[in-house]
């Protein structure tokens, strides 16, 4: 009997050894080739994976990028993360090459964790997915047809302060920016308005956001399971209301042209077939992620820096308050007063430039091909990285300076300034991003002066950027 448990011992560890040395193996082997770029694989599996989130937890997301290209001496670099192996295009010329050859060189990528989150999409894939909602997007995202939601964006906005921030001395901004971000994307694009509706699925909906892009191991208790869990109730309450307008629009009770929802609900395709509740559920998902979260880290971005900024907030403050000046009582916002905050844009711009939303971005190559004269083979994922022109002298002198007039004119050069992507992949909401913006700058400092509790609050990026301890915030509300 001892001779079988030392034999099954043995053998164990024989397969562990043999799989461990399988894994090494084939990692390594991605990594060999003729004329590849500079850089090293890391472990198996993990790779740099563990470097590349650790400086965006340590707040240094650029640091990653910055030393490798001190390093190779170049612009681009290969590294394995999130198990792939990936090159790393860096600078005006890596976005204009991957921005330009959108479906040609490069697709769109995005890791596991996202198809386990929204499991309905893997019917197609992801890719396919996104191609549809970008079609079906410009319709709702175009300034024509966004100028009509200015005034239900005020009105909202000027809802989610007398709520969260009037009659406030000290308040936490980050959680309240999000709050006002989701109310808006729920109340535009499935004209939920109610907040307790809306607070229902909202802690839900930030526990999906933050494991989306997680290393990809579903255990119980990991950001992916937990995110997991998080979609399906979501979607379950996202399916109710669903339901509910097509009850409505049988009887007549919502319009056809109301918002995306509606327009969903009765689309077809070239079959002349309507979509499912559950990818309808998984859209409208998708839409909420991208219509809330990164303007949500914007506006809590603009917060700190018109804090730290004296001068830069009465700039914003004068040029609002012009526009304040000129409503009569009750009226709101309109399209001609968004043109007229150009300072305000600029000063958001800039704050973007700093904290971009939207650290970067993956794609998969299509084919072999060369970039700067290294070898991109087929299959092999490629990232760009905002901060690789935001923060680099060449592109912004004094990086690290604030200065909203870089946007005066033209504004940087084509491929520098990157906050919404760019290419046939530009965020399609950068207009409806730019509008949820602006509105909330109106509505804050028309109301308040403020400053910050904590001076040296550490930023962390995960994968967005946000203050360790959500900017909370001293208020001080402008005397009538």
């Amino acid at each position: 009997m001892d001779h079988f448990y030392l034999s099954l011992l043995l053998l164990f560890v024989s397969f562990i050894t043999l799989s461990l040395f399988f894994i090494t193996y084939k990692h390594i082997a991605h990594f060999t080739g003729a004329n590849l770029p500079p850089g090293k694989a890391g472990l198996p599996f993990v790779g740099e994976t563990l470097e590349f989130l650790s400086s965006g937890w340590k707040g240094h997301p650029e640091k990653f990028i910055f030393d490798r290209i001190a390093r190779y001496s170049s612009e681009v670099f290969k590294t394995s993360l999130l198990a792939e192996p990936t090159a790393i295009l860096c600078g005006a010329a890596g976005n204009k090459f991957l921005f330009s050859n959108e479906n040609k060189l490069v697709t769109a990528w995005w890791p596991d964790s996202v198809n386990k989150v929204f499991p309905s999409s893997t019917l197609t894939s992801s890719k396919e997915e996104a191609k549809k909602m970008r079609k079906m997007l410009p319709n709702f995202m175009k300034p024509e047809a966004l100028q009509r939601y200015i005034g239900i964006m005020d009105h909202i906005a000027q809802r989610h302060f007398a709520m969260g921030w009037e009659g406030k001395d000290e308040i936490i901004v980050f959680p309240l920016a999000k709050r006002y971000t989701f109310w808006l994307a729920c109340r535009l694009f499935m004209s939920v308005e109610d907040p307790d509706h809306v607070a229902k699925f909202a802690d839900p909906f930030n526990v999906l956001a933050s494991g989306m892009f997680s290393v990809p191991i579903d255990l119980p208790g990991t950001p992916l399971n937990r995110a997991k869990h998080a979609s399906n109730f979501i979607r379950k309450e996202l399916r109710a209301i669903i339901k509910q307008r097509k009850i409505d629009l049988t009887e007549g009770k919502a319009s056809a042209t109301q918002d995306i929802l509606s327009h969903m609900l009765l689309a077809t395709d070239e079959d002349g077939k309507h979509m499912n509740e559950l990818d309808i559920a998984d859209k409208i998902l998708g839409l909420l992620i991208g219509g809330h979260d990164t303007a949500s880290a914007a506006c809590t971005f603009i917060v700190k820096y018109l804090a730290e900024l004296p001068e830069v907030y009465d700039g914003v403050y004068n040029e609002q308050m012009e526009i304040a000046k000129s409503k009569a009582p009750g009226e709101l916002l309109n399209w001609d007063d968004i043109q007229k905050m150009k300072y305000s844009w600029n000063v958001a711009c800039e704050v973007m430039r700093l904290a971009p939303p939207l650290q970067g971005a993956f794609r998969e190559a299509l084919n072999d091909f060369i970039f700067n004269g290294f070898s991109i083979p087929k299959g092999w994922k490629l990232y760009w990285s905002a901060h690789s022109t935001h923060r680099n002298a060449e592109y912004f002198p004094e990086p690290e300076k604030f200065d909203p007039s870089r946007f005066d004119g033209k504004g940087p050069a084509p491929y520098t300034y990157v906050p919404f992507g760019g290419g046939p992949r530009m965020c399609p909401g950068k207009e409806y991003a730019r509008l949820e913006i602006l509105v909330f700058m109106y509505n804050l400092v028309k109301r308040f002066k403020w400053e910050k509790l904590l001076a040296d609050e550490k930023i962390v990026v995960d994968p967005m950027p946000m203050p360790a301890s959500g900017l909370p915030v001293r208020l001080l509300p402008h005397k009538a």
